[in-house]
């Protein structure tokens, strides 16, 4: 066998993920808020980039037959406009190079009479009414610049007069208060001593939203060199704070917290919140025997109970919620479904043409060449990578609408079973495409808005050989079937198999109760116990 070097010459096809592909590939996938936080640092850092929604005659270099960069008109004086001809919606320009004269409006020729009388009579009182609490004297000194208003400048709070006239009531009403600081403002009513307060503070500090005091007492008394009493003394102080229940260090202890603020903790409620195991299985008969009461007392315990508040501290929410914009709409009726993107969640952005014309005349070297071919390919690539995401997203949402026509006419028991082979081969694209489209994508239809993944659901075989039932529609059926149960007639997950087969429906049992467990709906023995105590209480 010889070795020695050769040319050969083949022709191959690859894939090459380019970073541009890589990045639209990523811009598929986004949601319409992720979607705009990178459209907004992509104006902020490439200049050949603006918005669309910008008048036209405020972009830089977007009019035609401008002249240079540079050439800015200016007003040669003050006096430039006309108010009487900017009234009427025209505006004078003077230029003194071109040799017209200069005009001066009448109204800034007039003197006006500044004496005492006569400003006396135009206000139609006396000066001693106009600023009774100001002398004139003594003027007001500025704010420096390091210090801020208590509010926000702009809505008046925080800068009124210095005897607390002028600020804004609503600033201070609208104000969010949170849990710590409405604790806060409690411990300092209800605790005198500066020790106890900051271990009052230290705790309010531990204590998590739902309002659970998750920290080892142990450990808190050794980190502030205090005793373990003293601790335990100010958390039973924070423990009758508002709302009923904050500071408890487990489930039980906010429920009875909140029991004994209604007066309603005895010792056979006591008894049964240290057995709310039973109570989550609903073992009834067991819990009659440990709280010895009968089967009314039970129902009216178990209902006071639920009449309470397991995590009182989610009253004083710490976080915005932000509701579900969709990206698609669907308006119409039957055979009839209209499709359109929301235009408020597509950005709008233009690649600026003037304004690369103009700067390319003025580069001074190949660096700044490099960076402005870099912006104009990047900016191009954007616009036409945001123009492709949203015709791939109304084609896609389009088939979506096509295959779950009946969903929408009939409801959910009419969806039909549908995976994303089926889309893709629908509207010519492949599989990964339309799963990154429908990911963080929502589509607002007359029977509510969903999540575009929602449509796509497994498929379950039907007993009588005929048509697939989707997985989504079996468990509405199955809600369906338990929610219509008597306390007599509690559906096992065995009859409940046995009636979706009579309806043409073959599923296992243990995809029954699966289903089941997933929609958080307890087995056949915690319901009919639940009923029958419900039904005994009635």
């Amino acid at each position: 066998m010889s070795l020695g070097p050769r040319l050969e010459f083949r022709q191959t096809q690859s894939l090459v993920m380019t970073p541009q592909l890589m990045q639209a590939i990523k811009l598929l996938q986004l949601s319409n808020l992720d979607l705009v936080a990178y459209v907004e640092a992509e104006l902020e850092r490439n200049p050949l980039l603006e918005r669309q929604s910008e008048p036209e005659g405020e972009r830089t270099g977007t009019g035609e037959g401008e002249g240079d960069a540079g050439a800015v008109r200016e007003r040669t004086s003050d006096a430039d406009l006309d108010p009487r001809a900017e009234a009427a919606g025209e505006r004078d320009v003077r230029d003194e190079r071109d040799g017209r004269d200069e005009r001066v409006s009448d109204w800034l020729e007039e003197r006006l009479d500044t004496s005492r009388s006569a400003i006396e009579d135009r206000l139609d009182t006396s000066m001693e009414n106009v600023f009774p609490d100001d002398t004139g004297r003594e003027p007001v000194a500025p704010m420096p610049s390091s210090e801020a208003p208590a509010y926000s400048e702009w809505t008046g709070a925080g800068g009124g007069g210095q005897d607390g006239e002028g600020y804004n009531l609503e600033a201070f009403v609208s104000a969010e208060i949170s849990l710590a600081d409405h604790l806060e403002a409690q411990l300092v009513l209800a605790v005198s001593d500066p020790v106890e307060r900051l271990i009052g503070l230290n705790l309010i500090d531990l204590i998590d939203e739902a309002g659970y005091l998750s920290a080892d007492l142990a450990g808190v008394a050794e980190r502030l060199g205090a005793p373990l009493a003293t601790v335990e003394k100010v958390l039973a102080v924070v423990q009758t704070f508002d709302p009923p229940g904050i500071g408890a260090r487990s489930l039980a202890e906010c429920l009875a917290i909140q029991l004994r603020e209604r007066n309603r903790y005895d010792p056979c409620m006591a008894a049964l919140l240290a057995h709310l195991e039973l109570l989550a299985r609903r073992e009834f008969t067991t819990l009659k025997r440990v709280c010895g009461v009968d089967d009314e007392d039970l129902a009216e315990m178990v209902g006071e109970i639920r009449r309470l508040n397991p995590k009182p501290g989610l009253a004083f929410g710490s976080g915005i919620i932000q509701p579900v914009v969709p990206d698609v709409f669907v308006r119409g009726a039957t055979d009839n479904w209209l499709v359109e993107l929301n235009s408020e969640t597509l950005p709008r952005v233009l690649v600026n043409q003037a304004y690369y014309a103009r700067v390319q005349k003025i580069t001074r070297n190949e660096r700044e060449k490099a960076f402005l071919s870099d912006c104009m390919q990047t900016a191009t690539w954007l616009t036409r990578s945001l123009d492709q995401r949203a015709r791939t997203i109304l084609k896609v949402a389009t088939e979506i609408v096509r295959q779950q026509d009946a969903f929408l006419s009939l409801g959910v028991q009419h969806l039909r079973p549908l995976n994303l082979r089926i889309v893709a081969d629908a509207i010519g694209m492949h599989e990964s495409t339309v799963s990154r489209v429908t990911s963080n994508k929502y589509m607002a239809t007359p029977r509510g808005i969903f999540e575009m993944k929602y449509f796509f659901s497994s498929s379950i075989s039907s007993s009588d050989g005929g048509e697939a039932h989707s997985a989504e529609s079996v468990r509405f059926r199955i809600k369906q079937m338990i929610e219509a149960e008597s306390p007599d007639d509690v559906l096992s997950d065995d009859t409940l198999v046995q009636r979706l087969r009579e309806a043409g429906i073959d599923i296992a049992r243990r995809t029954v109760a699966k289903y089941r467990e997933a929609m958080r709906i307890p087995s056949s023995v915690q319901r009919r116990r639940e009923k029958q105590a419900a039904a005994a209480a009635g």
